[in-house]
């Protein structure tokens, strides 16, 4: 029988914490509230740790697993239940639950939420109290046993796992797998451990996934969700050695990410952060979970981002060479059109001869693109009423620049400075490199009157850096650093509006998300896959976080401009491209879609979203259609985007909520009609779009 330590209700959800008195060992079970499980399962099932944890030099687990996982290594055995702490401090409460080994190793496992939330923050802490040093080889975030609990044995055809693939331009790829699929179905004997380990490695956390795991039960109507706030290699997993499924995640182990961790006698080492939910629903209803709590960090951000004012940034007008007059002609059409920040992209700093790529990293402003220095420049946006902003590439060094050369304070692996074509990158834990770049970023931000960075990003780091207990420990020190510098950015400047850029949206994680006031969504800033990516991401980060390109040209047709504007409407409107050389009609076309964003922005800001269509197997070439309607948190208004691609349909039907409502506002031209409970369109072309937005009546 299992002994019942303590159970906790977080909006909707019942988060209860079990023992097995003869193995020792604590587990958690995550229901929504008021569902019944099955009882004699609850009672007999075997536990999953509620924390992972394999230790050096002792053994590693067995069931074949070495290779596939390091879960359930005997390093666990050791560890006792002592006791749980609950703590409330304001409206946040903090459940730690404390396990002890004879020789004085402490995990303390945290459950963490606040008033009014739906999901929980979960992490580990791992205290060597010892008289001994001892080496981590592995160390979880959050480890969820029992699922699911719905069901008497191993539940077949009931499972499936939800991921995000991510690659270049491809942002947020869903993937759905049953457990079938993924070759986890528990063993004939129960013998077998098997695991689905994923994850990625170096300074660019969504390269291949996203930070993100889901497993449903259709039969139920439950799905249980993480996503972890990590900017560095990390991995999570779907384990399976008896009935019941376990996912677990944090940072990417040795076996995974070339990690390990020595701490003395007295140290300890804290985990990152997990975002856990289960939800009575579906993936939409758990990913709204998920990424509404992201709206606390916001809070803290500069009052002028509160309603979410449209950016254009000038790279797809200059390609990497800005100048002060080609500024100042932008900042002219702009003036008085609605448009707050004007964006001084890559290039600015480019000696002669240097192009913007390498030529990073000494942030000298050229004196031939901008004579009077970038001041001036500056000064001149905000005389026409925008707030200038200005980019850099902070954490790496370029090959044509002097400090490529500068090598005891870039990163090194085996003793050879980390180069990635023409790539360095600071070693952000040397004081030295820090004090440089708060002299040559913080201050030249300052001293200019900026009140915009955009932060890029166009390497990552790959494995890890030297350190003496490991490469994986190394990059874990860098991307702490790196937090620390993002840091020290917000509190030299409280005013400063920071976007985080990664080649596009590389770095689309909850810890980086947290520090930054808006994210670039992707690359593809001319591509007809825009509205799909941007749709993508409503599921795993806020739509008013997303920066999303128009990139606007002379040769656009009305449609195409439409297409472009459109697409903005899914997140943070930001333009680029021809906008000082528009016909007055593009430009009316312009300003109609301004104006509209306007209105909607509160719908953007806090609402919920649902989309409609059939997800394309091809980006590059869709076809078909799609819809994203986003319902305003108070339920008064919606918005619907609706894109057309290849061999669109000749009508198409959106669902609307219940009640009565009117069609308040159209872009590019009135298309809609209300029928029936649905919102139609008819006659739309081949790549065309239009974006409604529509009031509730009574």
């Amino acid at each position: 029988m299992l002994e019942l330590l303590g159970a906790y209700e977080i909006g909707g959800m019942t988060v209860r914490y079990m023992r097995d008195p003869a193995r020792g060992c604590v587990g958690m079970e995550w229901i929504p509230t008021g569902l019944a499980t099955v009882p004699s399962q609850a009672e007999t099932r075997p536990l999953e740790s509620l924390v992972q944890v394999k230790l050096l030099g002792e053994p590693y687990p067995g069931a074949f697993a070495q290779g596939h996982t390091m879960r359930n290594a005997p390093s666990l055995d050791a560890f006792a239940y002592v006791g749980q702490q609950v703590e409330r401090a304001d409206d946040l409460t903090t459940v730690r639950t404390t396990l002890r080994s004879a020789v004085g190793h402490v995990i303390e496992h945290c459950l963490a939420w606040h008033a009014g939330d739906s999901v929980a923050q979960v992490y580990t802490t791992f205290r060597n109290e010892s008289a001994d040093p001892v080496t981590l080889e592995m160390l979880s975030s959050f480890s969820m046993g029992g699922i699911t609990p719905f069901h008497g044995y191993d539940a077949p055809g009931r499972l499936r796992v939800h991921r995000f693939r991510s690659v270049w331009s491809a942002e947020g790829r869903l993937d759905t797998q049953t457990i079938e699929q993924l070759h986890l179905e528990k063993s004939w004997s129960g013998a077998g451990a098997f695991s689905e380990r994923f994850g990625q490695l170096g300074t660019m956390p969504v390269r291949h996934w996203f930070p993100f795991v889901a497993v449903e039960d259709v039969a139920a109507g439950v799905v249980w969700g993480a996503q972890l706030a990590w900017a560095g290699s990390w991995q999570m997993e779907i384990y399976r050695k008896h009935d019941d499924v376990a996912i677990s995640g944090g940072l990417a182990d040795r076996e995974f990410g070339h990690w390990m961790k020595k701490l003395l006698p007295g140290e300890q080492l804290e985990t990152p952060p997990a975002t856990v939910a289960c939800v009575y629903g579906d993936l939409d209803e758990l990913c709204d979970r998920l990424t509404a709590v992201q709206q606390r960090a916001l809070q803290a951000h500069p009052a002028v981002e509160q309603d979410l004012p449209i950016i254009f940034n000038e790279w797809c007008t200059t390609w990497g060479d800005p100048q002060h007059d080609k500024v100042v002609a932008i900042a002219d059409r702009l003036q008085g059109s609605g448009t707050r920040y004007l964006v001084i992209d890559a290039g600015w700093y480019k000696a002669e001869g240097n192009d913007w790529s390498s030529g990073h990293g000494d942030w000298v402003p050229s004196a031939k693109l901008f004579p009077g220095g970038l001041a001036q420049t500056a000064a001149a946006i905000r005389e026409r009423g925008l707030i200038p902003g200005l980019w850099f590439e902070m954490e790496t060094v370029g090959s044509q620049s002097t400090a490529f050369s500068l090598v005891d304070h870039l990163l090194k692996r085996d003793g050879l400075p980390v180069t990635v074509r023409e790539r360095r990158f600071w070693d952000l834990t040397d004081p030295w490199a820090v004090r440089y770049l708060t002299q040559r970023v913080i201050d030249l931000l300052e001293q200019g009157g900026f009140g915009y960075l955009k932060v890029d990003y166009n390497e990552t780091l790959g494995l890890g850096c030297d350190h003496p207990d490991s490469l994986g420990e190394g990059l874990r020190q860098q991307v702490l650093a790196s937090y620390r510098f993002f840091d020290l950015i917000r509190a030299r400047l409280p005013g400063l509006v920071v976007e985080n850029c990664a080649s596009g949206g590389h770095r689309l994680e909850p810890s980086m998300l947290a520090r930054t006031a808006m994210s670039s969504f992707s690359d593809a800033h001319e591509a007809v896959e825009i509205p799909i990516i941007a749709a993508n991401l409503h599921q795993l980060m806020l739509p008013r976080q997303s920066q999303i390109w128009a990139v606007l040209r002379e040769a656009d047709s009305r449609q195409r401009l439409a297409y472009s504007l459109a697409a903005t409407f899914l997140g943070r409107m930001c333009l680029s491209g021809d906008v000082a050389t528009l016909s007055a009609e593009q430009w009316a076309v312009t300003r109609h879609a301004m104006a509209l964003y306007a209105l909607a922005a509160p719908i953007i800001k806090q609402g919920r979203s649902r989309r409609f269509g059939e997800r394309n197997q091809s980006w590059r070439h869709p076809t078909g259609w799609q819809a994203v309607r986003r319902e305003a948190a108070d339920g008064s208004a919606l918005l619907v985007v609706i894109h057309f691609f290849a061999q669109a349909p000749s009508h198409i039907a959106v669902p609307l909520l219940p009640g009565t409502w009117r069609l308040a506002d159209q872009f590019p031209s009135p298309c809609g009609s209300l029928v029936e409970g649905a919102l139609r369109i008819e006659g739309a072309g081949d790549f065309s779009a239009a974006v409604i937005r529509l009031e509730r009546i009574g």
